[in-house]
C-alpha cells in the first residue's frame, strides 16, 4: 500500500513538474527563441542528462539491436521531437490549459486506431469517450460563435495529440524489449540527433539566451535572462519530471498510471491562470471538464483490451 503510494507520488509530481515548465517555456518564446530551437535546446539538454544518469545506474541497458532502430527513430522524431515542437508551438498561440487538454485526447485517438486499424474489439467505453471528448472540444472551442481559438493553435494542438498518440503506441512496443530509462534517453538522443540535422548547432542564436526577458501576469516588474528560463524547461520541465514518471511507472497499473497522468493539464490549466493570467470562460471551463471525463473514458477502454 505504502509502496504504491509512494509511485503515485512520484507521478503526481511529474505531471506536476511538466506543467509548471509551460509558463517559462512560454515566456522564453516570448522573448524571441523559436518553438524550433527551444524543443532543440530542451531535448539535447534532458538527453545529457538522463543518459548519463542511466549510463551510471546501468550501462548495459543502453546497448542498441539493429532490429530497434526504426522504432527507436520513430519514437525520437515523432514521441520526442514532434510532441515537444506541437505543442510549443501551440501554447504560442492558446492558453496553455486549452492546448494541454486538446493534446491529452491522444487515448481517444489510441482507441480509434485499435479499433478500425488494428481491428480490435474496443468496450463501449470507448464510444462514449469519444462523443463526450468531442463534445467538450465543441464546449471549449465555442463553435456556435464562429471558432473562438486560435485556428492555427487548434491544429498544432491537435497534431501533437496524434503525435503523442503514437508515442505511447510505439512507447509501449519499446518498453517490452528494453528498459524504460534506457527508451527515454535514447527517445531524447534520436530527438537531439533530428534537430542538429535539420537546424545545425553552428546556427543557434546563442545571443538570444542573453535577451533579458520581463515576465507578465503576477509576475510582472521581474526580468530574467531567457538561459535561465531555458535551463529551468530542461532540468525542472524535462529531466526531472520524467525521472519522476519513470520511477513512478514501476508497480502501478496502466490505468492507474494514465489516470494520474491527466492531472498534466488541470495543473497547466491552474498555472497558467496563477501566473500568466490566462482565463476560460464558464461555457470553456466546462468544456474542459468534459473532455477529461472523455480521455479518462477512452483510457479505460484502451487498457481493457
Amino acid at each position: 500500500m505504502l509502496k504504491n503510494l509512494r509511485h503515485e507520488i512520484y507521478l503526481v509530481f511529474g505531471s506536476l513538474f511538466f506543467a509548471i515548465s509551460s509558463i517559462p517555456a512560454k515566456l522564453a518564446m516570448e522573448s524571441g527563441l523559436s518553438a524550433w530551437r527551444l524543443t532543440q535546446v530542451r531535448t539535447v539538454g534532458a538527453f545529457l542528462v538522463l543518459f548519463i544518469y542511466v549510463y551510471l545506474k546501468n550501462k548495459s541497458s543502453l546497448r542498441i539491436k539493429t532490429k530497434e532502430l526504426p522504432l527507436l527513430i520513430v519514437f525520437g522524431v515523432f514521441g520526442f521531437a514532434a510532441v515537444n515542437l506541437l505543442y510549443f508551438l501551440a501554447i504560442q498561440r492558446l492558453n496553455v490549459g486549452i492546448a494541454l487538454i486538446i493534446e491529452f485526447t491522444a487515448p481517444i485517438w489510441i482507441a480509434l486506431w485499435m479499433r478500425f486499424i488494428q481491428k480490435k474489439i474496443v468496450s463501449k467505453l470507448m464510444w462514449w469517450g469519444l462523443v463526450i471528448g468531442l463534445t467538450g472540444l465543441v464546449l471549449i472551442a465555442q463553435v456556435w460563435r464562429g471558432l473562438t481559438l486560435d485556428g492555427l493553435g487548434v491544429t498544432f494542438a491537435i497534431l501533437d495529440a496524434f503525435a503523442l498518440a503514437l508515442y505511447f503506441l510505439v512507447g509501449e512496443k519499446l518498453v517490452g524489449v528494453k528498459s524504460s530509462e534506457a527508451t527515454m534517453a535514447w527517445g531524447l538522443g534520436v530527438s537531439s540527433a533530428f534537430f542538429a540535422i535539420i537546424q545545425p548547432w553552428w546556427t543557434f542564436p546563442f545571443e538570444k539566451m542573453g535577451n533579458v526577458v520581463d515576465l507578465t501576469g503576477r509576475l510582472a516588474g521581474i526580468s530574467l535572462p531567457t538561459f535561465y528560463l531555458v535551463l529551468w524547461v530542461i532540468i525542472f520541465g524535462t529531466a526531472i519530471p520524467y525521472f519522476l514518471v519513470l520511477n513512478g511507472l514501476r508497480g502501478l497499473s496502466a490505468a492507474r498510471t494514465s489516470s494520474i497522468g491527466m492531472l498534466e493539464p488541470v495543473f497547466g490549466g491552474i498555472f497558467a491562470w496563477i501566473f500568466l493570467y490566462e482565463n476560460l470562460n464558464f461555457i470553456q471551463c466546462v468544456g474542459a471538464v468534459v473532455v477529461l471525463v472523455g480521455i479518462y473514458l477512452a483510457n479505460r477502454a484502451r487498457l481493457s483490451v
